[in-house]
């Protein structure tokens, strides 16, 4: 398939050097393309790392094995396979991995277990061994990359490489962090999202790292959208070399915590936002703010009934601000609602309060609003404090045109 980039695109940003992070990429030709499919991240001895997993009952090998590996809190390398998930292909799945996993770590004398794999394609169809043998023998071989090139090769029918970088001073050190995602449809996180890589200088224990991942995590990946359709491959994984030189942190009442906490949930957010910009189909990145709800996670299950809504999505695609249609996805979402306090809005301009329209709504400044690509929608359900952000984008025959033809 042939797809044309996403007018939501964002170029890829200029990331700092991660020291101890050394990137390759190589051609095991999963699928008959012309471009690199085998992703290699190389990390020093001693880094830490921390994951969010999906929770699909049909999760992939390189999954479940990655829930396992992550509690051990170490990591040597990462491999990522483009074309093809491994998932729903039983043992003969898990044994690609595992060939995988000791392939790496012979040739960097450590153990499997700190291997981590990553598959994102087609479901259904075994990892051919051989191909990943060959990739991987070449993939070891081949000269550094940079991130675009690492950001490229993960991808399947994204359409712009997508990164993210911030910086953070912990006391007197500078540490940076970088990070790169793929993932267009099959975007409804259950933990985290499609793939995604972070990777930092900074010295902090596994265990914190994975708090602050977690906790990232449900601020942003898990608050956003494309289809409501979750993956049987979705994966976050955090690494941190200590290269930076920091005291390592620890807790949260170390001395930059809250600093390098601040740096990762951007990052976090800016990828999450980038997997949205390029949904399949997409023309319109719509960001929905819900207020006044009994808890944060209440309004969080109502920012996404909304955001999942078929009805939502087309009459936003179309320009239309029917504001009956988020009326109706509030209240199919299963959460505390009171129809006569419920209030919405688009573009800052409220067209309802209080259960009922404004007399005096002038839809042109809605209207002019929804033409735009940046589109904000307001919910206030005016019942408590509780209050969420979720994004998504609108959906146009261009979703089901991609989808139509995935495999082929």
């Amino acid at each position: 398939m042939d797809l044309e980039t996403s007018p939501l695109a964002r170029e890829f940003p200029q990331l700092p050097a991660i020291d101890g992070v050394t990137l390759r990429v190589a051609r095991a030709r999963y699928k008959t393309w012309d471009r690199a499919d085998l992703t290699f991240a190389e990390l020093t001895e001693g880094a830490s790392v921390a994951g969010v997993f999906t929770k699909s009952a049909c999760a992939s090998s390189e999954v479940e094995m990655g829930r396992e590996q992550v509690t051990l809190g170490t990591a040597r390398a990462l491999i990522v396979n483009a074309g093809n998930s491994n998932a729903f292909t039983g043992h003969r799945g898990r044994e690609a991995v595992e060939q995988i996993m000791a392939q790496v770590a012979e040739a960097l004398d450590c153990e499997p277990s700190s291997v981590f794999v990553s598959s994102t394609g087609v479901i259904g169809v075994p990892l051919p061994k051989d191909k990943a043998r060959e990739g991987v023998a070449a993939v070891l071989e081949t000269e550094p990359c940079s991130w675009e090139d690492a950001a490229k090769a993960i991808g399947t029918t994204d359409t712009f490489t997508k990164g993210a970088g911030a910086s953070a001073m912990l006391g007197d050190t500078r540490v940076e962090l970088a990070g790169i995602i793929k993932g267009s449809g099959m975007i409804a996180p259950d933990m985290a999202t499609m793939l995604g890589y972070i990777f930092t200088d900074a010295a902090i224990e596994a265990a914190f790292l994975q708090e602050m991942l977690s906790k990232a995590n449900d601020e942003t990946f898990s608050c956003i959208t494309v289809d409501g359709d979750t993956s049987t491959s979705d994966t976050v994984l955090a690494f941190a070399t200590s290269k930076a030189g920091n005291p390592p942190l620890s807790s949260w009442d170390d001395a930059g915590a809250d600093a390098f906490y601040a740096a990762l949930l951007g990052v976090c957010r800016e990828l999450a936002h980038l997997v949205v910009r390029d949904g399949e189909g997409a023309q319109k990145f719509i960001e929905v703010t819900v207020t006044g709800a009994e808890s944060d996670e209440s309004a969080r299950r109502v920012g996404l009934a909304i955001a999942n809504s078929p009805l939502v999505k087309t009459a936003i695609a179309g320009g239309d601000a029917n504001w009956g249609r988020v009326v109706m996805a509030v209240g199919k979402a299963g959460e505390p609602a009171d129809r006569d306090k419920l209030s919405i809005g688009f573009g800052g301009v409220w067209a309802a309060k209080n259960g009922q329209p404004l007399a005096d709504y002038d839809e042109a400044p809605v209207a002019k609003h929804l033409q735009g690509q940046d589109i904000r929608m307001d919910v206030d359900l005016g019942i408590g404090d509780g209050r969420a952000k979720v994004w998504t984008c609108d959906l146009t025959h261009g979703y089901i045109s991609i989808n139509a033809d995935y495999r082929s």
